[in-house]
């Protein structure tokens, strides 16, 4: 009968450890969280033009890679570098731009866009990070980065705080029905 009014409590400690641990994974080192924001501005360009890449928020060396550029690399110390995109880039095609911030070893994507006429002036709007759907225009064929797929995004307090309450709330109810169950077969 003990074992039985224990296992609740055993399973609503797994909840919490399953909900913690990942945000503990991948943190960034020292505790820090992570402000990796990489931009390309612009983000739409005709081919031939020079865009410039930012790596907000990496203290170290960042490489940039895409199929459109040569692989550039920012400086430790630098946020920016430029860098001039193939005149053979076909219009109206969206590549997929990789930063690379070498001090945390985190990766993320930005999506370059390239014209179908020429640019009269650059935009300058930072891209975010997203991923393309189906309905977007058609990707350049370059391989799939193997890895967690967007999983392990950054994850702040207020988050693992609010799938904490979830999880309580969820094995409270749980439990105060099972003891009103068993409280209603008794009489």
């Amino acid at each position: 009968m003990r074992a039985i009014r224990v296992a609740p409590l055993a399973l609503l400690g797994a909840g919490a450890l399953t909900l913690l641990a990942p945000s503990a994974a991948f943190a960034a080192p020292g505790g820090a969280s992570s402000t990796f924001n990489p931009t390309i501005t612009p983000s739409v360009i005709a081919p031939g033009g020079r865009v410039t890449l930012g790596a907000g928020g990496c203290t170290g060396e960042t490489t940039v890679s895409s199929g459109i550029f040569d692989t550039a690399t920012i400086p430790s110390g630098s946020t920016t570098a430029t860098a001039t995109v193939d005149s053979d880039a076909r219009r109206g095609a969206v590549y997929a731009v990789t930063f690379t911030c070498g001090s945390t070893g985190t990766s993320r994507n930005v999506n370059l866009t390239i014209t179908g006429g020429a640019t009269s002036s650059p935009t300058l709007t930072p891209t975010p990070t997203t991923v393309p759907t189906a309905s977007s225009t058609a990707l350049v064929p370059g391989g799939v980065r193997g890895g967690l797929g967007g999983s392990s995004g950054t994850t702040d307090t207020v988050e693992v705080a609010a799938g904490g309450a979830l999880v309580v709330a969820a094995a409270s109810g749980a439990l105060y029905f099972a003891r009103r169950r068993n409280a209603d077969r008794r009489h």
